[in-house]
């Protein structure tokens, strides 16, 4: 079961200086944004599908955050007040595509491609966030909210100053360093220490 409907989701890109620099890339000045569709949401336990058209898919393991009140224009204490909540998520994508088409909304925005999940927890301190993701049992990253380029409250009051956050709402902070390729039969697990485990199997074929 999906544990969250939001109306939007916001996606921030090389919010990480290593996994910038593991892809070649810089940090940008300001943040770096991107939505995926609700289609892409997926629950706990069930299936990512990797879609023929792409020879290389990658988890992306990430800090989610679920907006509690609506959020428009708002400074630093004010987005900070915002916070609903934090969730597991996996910001799946197809790096060849991504790299092919510039544009990120066709590489990141397949179905299966947003899991999340299992829970969203409240009352926790955005400043000691933990990140872990591993494929098969085996760890491929681990950060903390506090490698982040930009902090969740920043992130937050950027995003609202140009879209209206509504409660309810995702916004992916960006993943860390370790990305890597999904293979038919694998199970990628993202752990939020204090929120959960987000666990999903990864299978062949778009249905």
């Amino acid at each position: 079961m999906i544990p969250l409907t939001p109306s939007k989701i916001v996606c921030v890109g090389r919010n990480y200086a290593a996994h910038a620099r593991e892809l070649g890339n810089t940090v940008p000045d300001l943040p770096m944004l991107f939505l995926k569709p609700p289609s892409a949401l997926l629950g706990p336990g069930e299936t990512i599908r990797l879609p023929a058209v792409s020879a290389q898919v990658e988890f992306e393991g990430e800090i989610g955050v679920v907006i509690g009140k609506r959020l428009w224009r708002a400074d630093l204490a004010g987005a900070e007040r915002g916070i609903g909540g934090f969730i597991c998520v996996n910001d799946v994508t197809c790096r060849d595509l991504q790299k092919r088409d510039g544009q990120w909304g066709r590489a990141k925005g397949f179905d299966t491609f947003c899991p999340l999940g299992p829970r969203v927890v409240g009352g926790l301190d955005w400043r000691a966030l933990e990140v872990v993701t591993r494929v098969n049992g085996v760890e491929r990253q681990r950060a903390t909210s506090a490698d982040m380029v930009v902090s969740i409250p920043a992130l937050l009051a950027f995003v609202s100053e140009i879209m209206t956050l509504e409660p309810g709402d995702l916004i992916a902070t960006g993943t860390p360093a370790g990305t890597g390729p999904l293979a038919h039969g694998d199970v990628v697990e993202v752990e939020i220490p204090g929120v959960g485990v987000l666990s999903n199997p990864v299978r062949e074929g778009d249905r």
